[in-house]
């Protein structure tokens, strides 16, 4: 995509192994493998496709990469515009040049008509093979490359047995629910993801404005706060609070960007939000608890109504109580 060129000639390390991803295109969502293909610390900034604010993680072939020492110091030229050196009997005009890669980020269409964007997340199903839940060399997969540690496979396996028992719809469910909303935060855990909204469906649900600006701290709200401002499909305002948003509660953050618009990977199109968003920096789904996605390591930033964040207002300098991004804070107000 025209947005990876300002990263030619730069040196990276690997961040994470792309050997599968999450495909949004189709419901009820998948997962898909891909092949020779990693992930580096670089996020789309949507400059080629009309400022689209998801900030994705790119997607790299091992075809566009050179592997070199740590002490290397070596710096890779970009080519004169060019994608491919092509071979020695490769006409020049016959190359595929950046410009090419500019003006195919829209399918073709009329003046009436909205754009339809390509870029890596609305190509997913056609760079990709399909990639069945119960492949257990997937998991093995996300271990030994390095992609997720084999305690975090163990407690995630441990959640979707006891989740899977929960919900076999013989009569035990509510207990077990309720069992883990007591025992898992003694251990340093969640309530149980996937608790309803509390608010019937059907009924409106709260807004809160406060107009948070990159850079701000902000508080995450408890999860049962939270649970408060959702209905009973866990959505406010037609906005879902994903079960994957849970392990972030009670902890501060600073605000990245606010979001007014993103492509749709399905639709392709550009999507106006009724009412900005907020993005946190270093927040991002972690596939814990993503049915048939586990262990996806596209690293989403996921999506924040205002009103479940507080902003935390600056304290003087030296002050011991200061927050710091990330860490958990106490509530002085409990209510």
């Amino acid at each position: 995509m025209p947005e990876m060129f300002a990263f030619c000639g730069q040196k990276f390390q690997v961040y994470k192994i792309a050997h599968k991803t999450c495909d949004y295109s189709v419901y009820p969502y998948r997962t898909r493998r891909l092949s020779r293909t990693v992930h580096l610390k670089t996020r789309c900034d949507g400059q080629a496709h009309d400022g689209c604010q998801a900030g994705c993680l790119l997607y790299w072939k091992e075809d566009w990469l050179k592997e070199i020492s740590e002490n290397e110091e070596e710096i890779i030229a970009p080519s004169a515009g060019l994608v491919g050196e092509g071979n020695a009997n490769t006409k020049l005009n016959a190359r595929c040049k950046e410009s090419d890669i500019w003006v195919n980020v829209r399918t073709p269409h009329t003046e009436n008509e909205l754009p339809t964007y390509i870029c890596q997340m609305t190509q997913i199903p056609y760079a990709t093979k399909a990639l069945p839940w119960w492949d257990l060399r997937q998991y093995v997969e996300d271990y030994f490359s390095g992609n997720v540690t084999f305690g975090r496979i163990l407690r995630t396996l441990t959640y979707w047995m006891y989740y899977s028992l929960s919900q076999a719809g013989i009569g035990v469910g509510r207990p077990m629910r309720w069992l883990y909303d007591r025992i898992s935060p003694i251990w340093g855990g969640t309530l149980f993801p996937r608790n309803p909204g509390l608010i019937p469906e059907g009924k409106p649900t709260p807004v809160v404005n406060l107009n948070l600006q990159p850079g701000e701290i902000v508080l995450v709200k408890s999860h049962e706060q939270i649970l408060e401002t959702v209905d009973a499909l866990n959505r406010n305002r037609g906005m879902y609070w994903d079960a994957e948003l849970v392990p972030y509660c009670g902890k501060t953050y600073k605000v990245l960007k606010r979001v007014t618009k993103i492509i749709g990977e399905r639709t392709r199109k550009m999507q106006e939000m009724k009412s900005p968003c907020i993005i946190l920096e270093s927040v991002v789904c972690q596939a814990r608890y993503s049915s048939c996605r586990l262990f996806c390591p596209k690293e989403m930033y996921p999506y924040w109504r205002e009103i479940w964040l507080e902003r935390v207002e600056p304290l003087k300098s030296g002050s011991a109580n200061a927050a710091e991004p990330g860490m958990m804070t106490e509530r002085a107000d409990k209510g």
